[in-house]
C-alpha cells in the first residue's frame, strides 16, 4: 500500500510520533493548504467493509479525527431512542427489589421508531405521540405434578417441569396501543424477548405499568442506540529488508492472523494489503533484534476504521446518516449564533469572520459526507 509519508502516525517500539496533521496553510512552504470544498469531495470515502443485522464495520477516510469523534460521539449519546422511563408497580413478590426491577426494565431495548414519536418536555401531558405504554402481568404456579417427579420420570425435574412462568422476561411486556400508534409502530416490543429479569416461584406475581418515552444516551444510558461504537486507524506496515525464510513463520505470529502472507513454494514473506486493516499493532515485532530493522509500522491519520454495533429500531446501517443529520442541525444552530453576533457587532471584525468560515467549513463537510452515505 502506497501511502503519503505525511498521511501517517510513525509507531515505535516505545513512542508514537507524528500524530498531529500538518496540512494548514503555512506549515510547508509555497503550498496552499486551505480548506477547500472541491479538494475534500475528491478525498472523501465512505465504505461499508462488514454488514449484519446488528453491527456494521465501515470506513471513512479523508477526514480530521475531531470529525470522525465527533460522529462516534453523537452516534452514542445524541441519536435519540426509545426507552422505559416510568414504572408504575402495583405488585411484585418477586425476590428483586421494586428499584431494581425498574432499572433493568429501562435497559431492555425496544423496536419502536422513534421518528414517530414526539419528546415529552417538563410540564407535558402524556399523549399517544410522546408515550408507548407497556404492562407486564405474571404468575408462577406449581404445574399439575406439583414438581414432585419430571414427565421423564427424573427424581430431579427442571424448572420448566416444575414451574409455570417461573421467569420474568422481557418477551412478557405487552404493549398497549392508544391513538394512532397501532398503525404508526406497528409491533412495538423488546428487541430480544428472552431477556431474564427476574426468577419467580409458586404465590409469587408481578403487576407492573411502564411508559416509555423518547430521550437521548447523554441524559442516561438507557437511551444509547448502540452497544458499542469505535473506531481505529488504519495500520500501515512495510518491509523494508527481507524476511530470512527460516523465520518467517515466527516473523508471522508478531502479527494478527491473515496479516502476512508466506509463499513456502516462492521462499517469500509479503504484507497482505487486505487483511493489514486486521493488525492490532501490537509491535511485538519491534521487540525481536532481528525484525525490529526489516519492517516500518504506522497508521493513515485520515483513514478510520468504525465498529458500531446497534441496540435500538436502528439498523446498523441508519446510524451514521442520522449522525450527520444531527451534526448539521449543531452546525446550523451555530451559523446562526455567529451571524447573530456579527450583526450585533456592526459588521464584526477579523476574528468574526474567520469563526464563521470556520463554521462553514464544517458545514461544507457534512454534507458532502450525507452525499457520500
Amino acid at each position: 500500500m502506497d501511502v503519503n509519508a505525511r498521511r501517517l502516525v510513525g509507531i515505535g517500539a516505545e513512542r508514537v510520533s507524528h500524530v498531529s496533521s500538518t496540512d494548514f496553510p503555512g506549515h510547508y512552504p509555497n503550498e496552499d493548504h486551505s480548506w477547500n470544498l472541491q479538494l475534500f469531495k475528491q478525498n472523501l470515502t465512505v465504505e461499508i467493509q462488514r454488514l449484519s443485522q446488528r453491527s456494521i464495520e465501515f470506513d471513512i477516510i479523508g477526514v480530521d479525527a475531531s470529525i470522525a469523534n465527533a460522529f462516534r460521539r453523537i452516534m452514542i449519546a445524541e441519536v435519540p431512542t426509545i426507552a422505559i422511563d416510568q414504572v408504575y408497580v402495583f405488585n411484585n413478590t418477586t425476590v428483586i427489589h421494586d428499584e431494581i426491577l425498574a432499572h433493568r426494565l429501562g435497559l431492555i431495548p425496544l423496536n419502536v421508531d422513534p421518528t414517530h414519536m414526539d419528546m415529552l418536555e417538563e410540564g407535558d401531558t402524556p399523549t399517544d405521540r410522546n408515550t408507548v405504554e407497556f404492562k407486564i402481568d405474571l404468575e408462577c404456579s406449581w404445574k399439575d405434578n406439583k414438581g414432585k417427579a419430571s414427565a421423564s420420570g427424573s427424581s430431579t425435574p427442571t424448572d420448566d417441569e416444575r414451574y409455570v412462568n417461573h421467569q420474568l422476561l422481557s418477551k412478557h411486556l405487552q404493549w398497549n396501543p392508544a391513538g394512532e400508534q397501532i398503525e404508526k409502530l406497528k409491533n412495538a416490543g423488546p428487541l430480544n424477548g428472552d431477556i431474564v429479569l427476574a426468577k419467580l416461584r409458586p404465590g409469587q406475581a408481578v403487576e407492573i405499568v411502564l411508559h416509555a418515552r423518547k430521550g437521548l444516551g447523554k441524559d442516561h444510558a438507557k437511551w444509547s442506540p448502540v452497544a458499542t461504537a469505535t473506531y481505529r486507524l488504519h495500520p500501515n506496515i512495510v518491509i523494508k529488508k527481507p524476511i530470512p525464510f527460516e523465520r518467517a513463520e515466527e516473523f508471522q505470529k508478531c502479527f494478527s492472523p491473515g496479516v502476512v502472507k508466506v509463499d513456502k513454494k516462492k521462499r517469500t514473506v509479503k504484507i497482505d494489503p487486505k487483511h493489514m486493516r486486521n493488525d492490532t499493532v501490537s509491535r511485538e515485532v519491534l521487540r525481536d533484534p532481528e525484525f525490529k530493522d526489516s519492517v516500518e509500522l504506522s497508521r493513515i491519520r485520515d483513514w478510520f476504521i468504525f465498529s458500531v454495533e446497534s441496540e435500538s429500531a436502528y439498523k446498523p446501517e441508519q446510524l451514521l446518516p442520522e449522525a450527520i443529520v444531527i451534526m448539521k442541525e449543531k452546525i446550523a444552530a451555530m451559523k446562526t449564533a455567529a451571524l447573530g453576533l456579527l450583526g450585533g457587532e456592526g459588521g464584526g471584525g477579523g476574528g468574526g469572520g474567520g469563526g464563521l468560515e470556520g463554521v462553514q467549513q464544517r458545514e461544507g463537510e457534512d454534507v458532502v459526507m450525507q452525499e457520500a452515505i
